[in-house]
């Protein structure tokens, strides 16, 4: 005979240590909301219910400049498309955020988390080996090439420069010369990106790799940063259906009418019933 739950297994099954709630109190991370309210910006909640404490003004301006970066990149993103496709299907705003957001997968969507453990492993390899940093980015990106695979944060199908680039490095670059951020994640990015210009293709640096940068800086954990691209992505997302909504279209596809689809199958045929 199986023991009876206690009042204490029933409390401890959704125990916490993010937020504390009884009637008349809440608190984040034991810091009592009223004291927040008007006082601690967006960002400083994210890092402080994911990270367990208040960022410091460096962790708060890079966190920032990277949510701020990944905002949105317009309809041509599946995500995006997505979102305004089933803004008109006659759902909540919430459920095509949701279509948005779930369109955000391994390839559309996780290449940042990608980057930020490619950069993790670089650096933990000169770390641990020793070397030059090029050299193990050589390697890296040498496996990649061997693969024919694509390395996660570098090549933009619209940008041969992507604008959000320097502007990122530069606050990172600035946290290193401050000593607020080890630097050793910026050299590795840099180093891939020198890499991958030794070739007859070269895949510019992009904002998964600059923000990768960023988090892996900040000591950002790569599955914890694919959350941040979400919950940045996302307000693009809600501004795209909310627009969506508020234009009227019923029913959008993917093409305008009246083009369809090309049709690549079998020539019209007869059924013959047997």
């Amino acid at each position: 005979m199986t023991d009876v739950p206690t009042v204490a297994d029933a409390t401890a099954w959704w125990s916490t240590a993010i937020t504390r709630i009884e009637p008349g109190v809440i608190e984040l991370r034991g810091y009592p909301i009223e004291q927040l309210i008007g006082r601690l910006d967006f960002v400083s909640i994210v890092w402080l219910l994911t990270k367990g404490e208040l960022p410091t003004d460096t962790e708060s301006r890079l966190l920032q400049a990277a949510l701020v970066a990944s905002v949105d990149h317009g309809p041509q993103a599946p995500s995006i498309a997505s979102a305004r496709m089933a803004a008109t299907c006659g759902v909540g705003i919430n459920s095509a955020m949701a279509n948005g957001i779930n369109v955000l997968g391994d390839t559309h969507g996780g290449a940042g988390q990608q980057c930020v453990a490619l950069l993790n492993r670089i650096v933990a390899t000169v770390a641990e080996q020793g070397g030059r940093v090029d050299d193990v980015a050589a390697q890296v990106v040498a496996d990649y090439r061997a693969r024919s695979a694509f390395v996660p944060g570098f090549g933009h199908r619209f940008h041969p420069r992507d604008p959000r680039r320097d502007v990122l490095l530069r606050l990172v670059e600035d946290a290193v010369a401050a000593g607020t951020v080890p630097g050793d994640y910026l050299r590795a990015g840099v180093a891939v990106e020198r890499a991958l210009a030794n070739g007859t293709r070269k895949p510019p640096m992009n904002i998964d790799g600059v923000t990768a940068i960023v988090y892996a800086e900040l000591g950002v954990e790569p599955e914890l940063a694919r959350g941040f691209f979400v919950l940045a992505r996302s307000v693009g997302i809600l501004a795209h259906a909310w627009e969506e909504t508020s234009g009227g279209r019923r029913v959008k596809g993917p093409l305008p009418p009246p083009l369809l689809a090309d049709y690549t199958g079998e020539a019209t045929r007869d059924y013959a019933k047997p």
